[in-house]
């Protein structure tokens, strides 16, 4: 007989306002172990020192996921300007200091212009990213450096907001997989003073923003207040994640084939690419055009 799962058979996302000095994977298990949900996961982590928006998916809105984890993301973060370290950050050593510096406003806005449009960009050593299976920050913490490729990312904006002394404010606005630790870095070395994160929030990831956050502390009120029934509130439709697809709606004998794996024609259908999908108003899944013109299957949602 099969182990009993844990927990409540719960789908949804919960758009969490990560707290500083945790994890990423701290903050799931809390908000899981909160809704006594069985199964849940993340979409990208933030490092411990960052804040912000954490889209949680719980049960079947795992199963989108990937689409919040390749979405654009959106931060504002604060330099310290005059202090390299090796991990990008505040919390890392000091690698190189600069006490008599000047930088002006017109410099700073300078040396921002390479850093807009597709650029390559550098994965720091203190990151999840693995080699050979080993995550770099391991490597990292051992005092290793290894060689790491290049990879392209998309900077859509990034603007000075704030000034003053030797902090200064960044809004940018990227692509998925940019590390806005390295281009503090990076912007330090082409400003010849070096430069480090002191602090930093995520304001949006994919369509989701601050406004549709909700902090831990928050959670745990509401449940005190009126249990699971209240904080189920809280959860956002899984299908909002992926609101940019089209809409596919079908008759319910047509879905039923769907369910079963088989792809069906559907008029008005777009040409090509991922199709939300939709039985008489109730989401089903995630389809995709093949080569013949039909809707095929991608990822069901399983129904409880």
């Amino acid at each position: 007989m099969a182990k009993r799962k844990k927990g409540r058979s719960i789908d949804g996302i919960v758009i969490l306002d990560k707290a500083i000095g945790i994890s990423s994977n701290r903050a799931l298990q809390e908000v899981k172990r909160i809704f006594d949900a069985q199964k849940a996961g993340h979409t990208g982590s933030l490092d411990p020192l960052a804040t912000g928006v954490l889209p949680l998916c719980l049960g079947e809105a795992t199963k989108v996921s990937q689409f919040l984890l390749d979405s654009d993301k959106k931060y504002r973060a604060k330099l310290k300007l005059g202090v390299r370290t090796d991990s990008g950050d505040c919390e890392g050593n000091v690698l190189e200091s600069c006490a008599d510096f000047q930088v002006s406003q017109l410099q700073i806005e300078e040396a921002l212009t390479p850093f807009r449009g597709q650029i390559e960009q550098v994965p720091p050593m203190y990151s999840a990213l693995k080699v050979n299976g080993v995550p770099l920050y391991k490597m990292a913490r051992k005092g290793q450096t290894i060689e790491r490729e290049a990879r392209r990312i998309t900077v859509y904006s990034i603007e000075m907001t704030a000034f003053e002394g030797d902090e200064l404010e960044l809004e940018i606005a990227c692509s998925k997989g940019t590390y806005i630790r390295t281009i503090a870095d990076d912007l330090g070395q082409a400003l010849g003073c070096g430069a480090h994160i002191i602090a930093l929030r995520r304001t949006q990831a994919g369509v989701f923003t601050e406004a549709d956050c909700v902090t831990t502390q928050r959670l745990i009120q509401d449940f005190d207040s009126g249990g699971l029934s209240v904080i189920d509130k809280h959860l956002i439709p899984m299908d909002k994640a992926i609101a940019d697809l089209p809409e596919v709606v079908l008759p319910s004998v047509t879905a039923s084939f769907i369910k079963n794996g088989q792809p069906v024609l559907v008029r008005h259908l777009p040409e090509e690419g991922l199709v939300r999908l939709y039985e008489e108003g109730q989401f089903i899944g995630i389809g995709c055009i093949d080569d013949d013109g039909k809707v095929a299957p991608r990822r069901l949602i399983v129904a409880h």
